[in-house]
């Protein structure tokens, strides 16, 4: 595994599924990794985990859908390791619903969570990688930024806002060296997807192939930044 010692990474949504691989991923490559998410039971077990295996870790429990709970998250993280080196905005959630059947505070919900936290997590951890000349923000988003659905039109609607301010972003810090890439898997084996007959698990993708993709983007040549990656199942997980 390329090493990335020496290297902070914050990744959301850390308690489980993605952002739990993606944390034990970057800690085992030699990151020191904050975790966040609301669920502080659930981070205390990543970071013991982490411990275990001989890497360092900050638990942070945030509402990323409330700005002051970010803002002092980054505070904390800045007197604790005077910012990061990577961002990872994995958290996300969406309510399944027709248009006319949904509620507007679940809409809410979830363009705060999905959008518009790592844009104003982006704003505020930027500013210490331009200075530096490195770093990287990587959102995760998901095939439904490309291609929309029946019931999931808040879902979807964040997701592909979620591409373009990634696109964005490059254009605006590349010359810096920072790298900026979304990564948009399609159904991947963690709890958010429940028990389903007719899908086969095992052919579904895995949480630690999204965490191997994150890791590719961060040891990607000085040269290349991969902006856009789709990850599709390899055989049909519908049984």
């Amino acid at each position: 595994m390329t090493t990335l010692g020496g290297k902070t990474a914050l990744v959301t949504g850390a308690g489980r599924g993605i952002g739990r691989a993606v944390s034990l991923f970057l800690a085992e490559s030699g990151c020191r990794v904050v975790l966040t998410a609301r669920t502080r039971d659930q981070l205390g077990e990543v970071q013991k985990e982490i411990s275990a295996r001989g890497g360092k870790a900050l638990t942070v429990a945030t509402d990323l859908t409330k700005d002051d709970e970010i803002n002092a998250l980054v505070e904390n993280i800045q007197q604790t390791w005077e910012g990061v080196d990577f961002l990872i905005n994995n958290a996300g959630w969406g309510k399944r619903a027709p248009v006319v059947k949904a509620k507007v505070e679940d809409w809410d919900q979830t363009f705060r969570l999905n959008l518009r936290a790592p844009m104003l997590l982006a704003k505020l951890l930027l500013p210490n990688m331009i200075e530096k000349h490195e770093g990287a923000v990587i959102n995760i988003g998901s095939v439904s930024g490309k291609t929309g659905e029946a019931d999931g039109a808040a879902y979807s609607a964040s997701k592909f806002g979620l591409i373009g301010f990634t696109q964005s972003l490059f254009e605006e810090v590349r010359e810096y060296g920072i790298k900026v890439a979304v990564i948009l898997p399609g159904f991947v084996d963690t709890p958010l997807i429940p028990p389903n007959r007719q899908l086969d698990r095992s052919k579904m993708i895995q949480a630690e192939d999204v965490a191997r993709t994150v890791h590719y983007v961060l040891t990607s040549p000085a040269t290349a930044c991969p902006v856009e990656i789709t990850i599709r199942p390899q055989r049909s997980p519908y049984r």
